[in-house]
């Protein structure tokens, strides 16, 4: 393994993708120490000292920004903005027929998809640069601190904030797409993937320092059987093999060939997971501005909501996320895969599935194994996601526990596919690859 990697730092070409790789991560991870103007770094941090902000909206958005949101810095949004802004824009081609044509017209349909990803990504910084800083001034950020955030919150500082958040937004997306261009490929993975493994010494530490050496041996015993799992899972996939009849094109044969059609246990990826914590967020969200500020008794169905949609260690808390899970994993894997284009593309190059006519019965049949082999992949996901609440019953860990849930899913996923892009660039100019 270490000479394969030395191997690739040998190699000019790679060498260089892999250094620039590594120093935009660098000025990545810089910038969730640099404070936004305007903001009192020193209240910021005596406010995190009083340790209320778990749950909701801290522990899954701080997650994806490497914990600058809790800092109040300039790459406070993460790529929150760049997820939803891309998760819109693939719902939006089964809603909008022009976004399916520009989808199936190649490179350059490709690129306008791209090009429209990006203004919905900077529009949605800026609605979430406005709702960050008023929270940030209402003080109801960082758990109702007694200090304020931002202590001269004139229009001008007010307004000053919210551009450079969003451009920080921006530098992130810009940054990504280097690496994507430049770099070793999957920039925006990549700088996920950077923000996550930020968290995992923090967590960590957090459990030796609570827990114990015993228990923090367990946790590492267990996250390294989680992990495995989880690369079982992600490699594992159906092989629906296809046949190509053979045809004349002038003098030439063509066709005769035989491949398969990969379908992965887990199609729909880290979507779902998303999606379902994003909507147990909601009830708790209203509730938050429900609750009266003048220290009256709230209503009884804020604190039904309190009570059960809250915290995320109560049983009904957890059965809706698993249910959640599994409803938007079908969901997810319906409007991305669709079985009728597959199949009529395959029925225009003449190819078949062996033993199935072409046309609807290869559309049927492609239907009922995606439909089976859907639902362990959404059982899986369910469970995944469900081990850092339990962690949370067990040791008390954080929502933020980090072999289990999002995080792992995440880590995992982008992992792989950077070592098979690392592996497919040696290739190109050794025998042999990364890995053996």
């Amino acid at each position: 393994m270490l000479s394969a990697i030395g191997r690739a730092f040998r190699t000019p070409d790679l060498r260089r993708k892999l250094l620039f790789t590594l120093g935009i991560i660098a000025i990545f991870r810089l910038g969730a120490f640099i404070p936004a103007p305007g903001v009192d770094y020193g209240n910021v941090q005596q406010c995190l000292a009083l340790g209320n902000t778990e749950g909701g909206l801290y522990q899954f958005v701080n997650l994806f920004s490497g914990g600058a949101l809790l800092q109040v810095s300039i790459f406070a949004l993460g790529i929150m903005p760049y997820i939803t802004a891309s998760i819109i824009t693939q719902l939006l081609r089964v809603v909008i027929p022009r976004f399916q044509e520009l989808h199936e017209e190649g490179a350059q349909g490709q690129s306008r998809l791209t090009q429209y990803t990006r203004y919905l990504t900077i529009a949605l910084g800026l609605l979430n640069a406005t709702t960050l800083v008023s929270l940030a001034r209402s003080g109801a950020l960082l758990g109702n601190c007694p200090v304020p955030l931002i202590p001269n919150d004139s229009l001008i500082t007010i307004i000053l904030l919210i551009i450079t958040l969003t451009a920080g937004t921006g530098l992130i997306m810009w940054m990504g797409e280097l690496i994507t261009e430049r770099g070793v490929g999957n920039g925006m993975s990549l700088l996920i993937f950077t923000a996550i493994a930020a968290g995992f010494p923090t967590s960590l530490g957090e459990i030796l320092r609570t827990q114990g050496a015993t228990v923090f041996t367990f946790v590492l015993l267990m996250g390294i059987v989680v992990v495995a799992l989880v690369i079982f899972v992600e490699q594992s996939q159906r092989r629906i093999p296809v046949q190509y009849a053979k045809r004349m094109v002038g003098r030439r044969t063509l066709g005769g060939s035989s491949t398969y059609i990969p379908i992965k246990v887990n199609m729909a990826g880290v979507i779902p997971v998303i999606f379902a914590s994003s909507m147990l967020y909601l009830p708790s969200l209203i509730a938050q501005f429900n609750t009266p500020q003048d220290g009256t008794a709230p209503a009884a169905w804020v604190n039904w909501i309190t009570t059960y949609l809250t915290s995320g260690d109560h049983p009904l808390y957890m059965a809706l996320y698993f249910l959640l899970i599994v409803f938007f994993t079908y969901f997810y894997v319906a409007i991305t895969f669709n079985p009728d284009e597959v199949s009529e593309n395959m029925k225009k190059y003449g190819g078949f599935i062996p033993g199935i006519r072409a046309g609807r019965p290869t559309a049927e049949y492609l239907q009922y194994v995606l439909s089976r082999i859907t639902l362990p992949g959404a059982i899986y996901l369910g469970l995944v996601a469900l081990i850092p609440l339990i962690a949370l019953v067990a040791i008390g860990a954080n929502q933020n526990f980090p072999f289990g849930g999002t995080s792992i899913l995440i880590m995992v996923g982008v992992g792989l596919e950077t070592v098979k892009q690392i592996d497919a660039q040696l290739q190109q100019r050794h025998y042999e690859g990364l890995l053996r």
